[in-house]
């Protein structure tokens, strides 16, 4: 089942976490285990956005990131996110740093991305938002993406 995935920064920065706790190392784990996979059967991408934030990360993490995602498409920018992005702000689904998680799910969803894949779960990967951001974004005749972790798509059962 092929599907387009947009991945946000958390992706790369789990897949080379280091700290040493055992909640982090499982994410570290879910997600290297969920991107073998969905590289080859899922169509990866993600923005010139998060390219920025992880160019803000200290070295060697940096290096990493941005190898891991050279080979996927990012998605281009329209005005129309601009409009998304305010419309998340105003609305308070997202914190309102216009470049950070706001216009994430904002590029996402212009775009038509099946799956917004975050360990932000503060933010984005959220149940309990879910609702009122699928409601903000019809408001403008969007649909949402599904908002889910790597440990969620790889469909392991707890």
């Amino acid at each position: 089942m092929n599907q387009l995935i947009f991945v946000e920064t958390s992706i790369p920065s789990f897949y080379f976490e280091t700290r040493s706790g055992a909640a982090m190392q499982a994410r570290r784990e879910w997600t290297r285990e969920w991107w073998d996979l969905a590289k080859w059967q899922d169509e990866l991408v993600s923005s010139l956005w998060v390219i920025r934030e992880l160019e803000d990360t200290p070295e060697p993490k940096r290096t990493e990131c941005l190898t891991l995602l050279q080979d996927i498409r990012l998605l281009q920018y329209a005005p129309e996110i601009d409009v998304l992005v305010d419309h998340n702000i105003e609305n308070k689904i997202m914190p309102a740093d216009a470049d950070g998680d706001a216009r994430h799910l904002a590029v996402a969803t212009f775009w038509k991305c099946d799956i917004l894949a975050s360990w932000n779960c503060k933010h984005i990967a959220n149940a309990n938002k879910t609702d009122h951001i699928r409601q903000v974004n019809a408001r403008l005749g969007y649909d949402t993406p599904k908002l889910i972790t790597p440990y969620e798509l790889l469909g392991v059962e707890p």
